[in-house]
């Protein structure tokens, strides 16, 4: 395999990508940016995290993303009795076999969506970090490979911490970006009103890639070009946060690797082979506040992620950009 992205390669990459944003642009209405955001999380082979009110479109977000990437679509309501074999499987007992059968659970897809993560209990959700780390779920000391391409699309409500277990913070690292939907613009919102159903999945999406041109992406982004000043960078960056005295520990070294794989996956997707100090800079909110927390925490989770994300707003802003 070649260091970089030869120019076939990143020819027909920007076609699939083309077709991909246009075909979720039809069913997302008004919002371009989440809808790249997307798109870059998915090409970077990770898992996505969107904390919004409820009805703003996360659901639909995902079953569109399935559908037009021709993927298997899974959903997982979370809920305060649901159970680890509930999410991953369980081996049964067969009387005609004589032996235990795996049953895989709804993790076994391309595209999971855990909605209301938050609602499960600690318990269940640590039944997704291997799945999430290593695409595959070991029960009764047996490995079962989940699907390929896999991405887990986690939901939960920032406001609402009725009968909610807040994600630890392993399970959060886990997730490659954090992201918001927000409201639509009000023309947008019309022509939801005119044309839209209630359930998602009346919705008709046709395929526009198939799962093979999904893995293809996904194989090109470690061959897009970092040069090292990009690379010294994020490593500024993540330096900075670990000497800031409003949080309460500095970005890992796995999130200093996810800044640099979205921000290869973001060059792809908008058609370059290289990697530009703007990439990083621009995905560096949604790929590392979720990794952060203030140093003085409160009751208030809503404000402890205003001060997180004000405070990485000002080390973006003192961390020279490479010319």
């Amino acid at each position: 395999m070649s260091d970089f992205v030869s120019p076939p390669a990143l020819a027909e990459s920007r076609q699939a990508i083309d077709r991909l944003r246009a075909a979720m642009r039809r069913t997302i209405k008004g919002k371009d940016e989440v809808i790249e955001q997307v798109l870059v999380c998915l090409v970077a082979g990770g898992h996505l995290l969107i904390e919004d009110l409820p009805g703003l479109g996360k659901t639909t977000l995902a079953y569109a993303l399935a559908r037009s990437t021709e993927c298997l679509f899974s959903r997982v309501q979370f809920t305060s009795d649901l159970l680890p074999s509930d999410v991953t499987g369980v081996a049964i007992y067969d009387d005609r076999e004589r032996s235990f059968v795996f049953k895989p659970g709804p993790v076994f897809a391309n595209v999971v969506l855990a909605d209301e993560i938050n609602r499960a209990t600690p318990k269940t959700q640590s039944a997704l970090l291997e799945v999430m780390d290593r695409a595959r779920v070991t029960v009764d000391g047996v490995a079962h490979a989940v699907g390929s391409p896999f991405m887990v699309f986690a939901t939960q409500n920032p406001v609402d911490y009725e009968g909610t277990f807040p994600l630890p913070e392993s399970q959060m690292d886990r997730f490659l970006m954090r992201l918001h939907m927000g409201y639509p613009l009000p023309a947008d919102e019309l022509e939801i009103l005119r044309t839209a159903r209630t359930g998602y999945d009346a919705i008709k999406v046709d395929a526009v890639v198939t799962k093979e041109e999904v893995l293809r992406l996904q194989a090109l982004v470690a061959q897009v070009f970092v040069e090292d000043s990009v690379l010294d960078y994020i490593l500024r960056i993540v330096t900075a946060t670990r000497t800031e005295a409003e949080f309460k520990a500095g970005v890992s070294v796995r999130g200093g690797l996810a800044l640099r794989t979205a921000a290869q996956a973001r060059a792809l997707v908008l058609g370059r082979d290289f990697v530009l100090p703007d990439d990083v800079s621009a995905l560096a909110a949604a790929t590392l506040t979720h990794r952060l927390a203030p140093a003085r925490q409160t009751s208030d989770a809503l404000e402890e992620r205003r001060v997180v994300g004000a405070t990485l707003k000002r080390i973006l802003a003192n961390v020279a950009q490479p010319s």
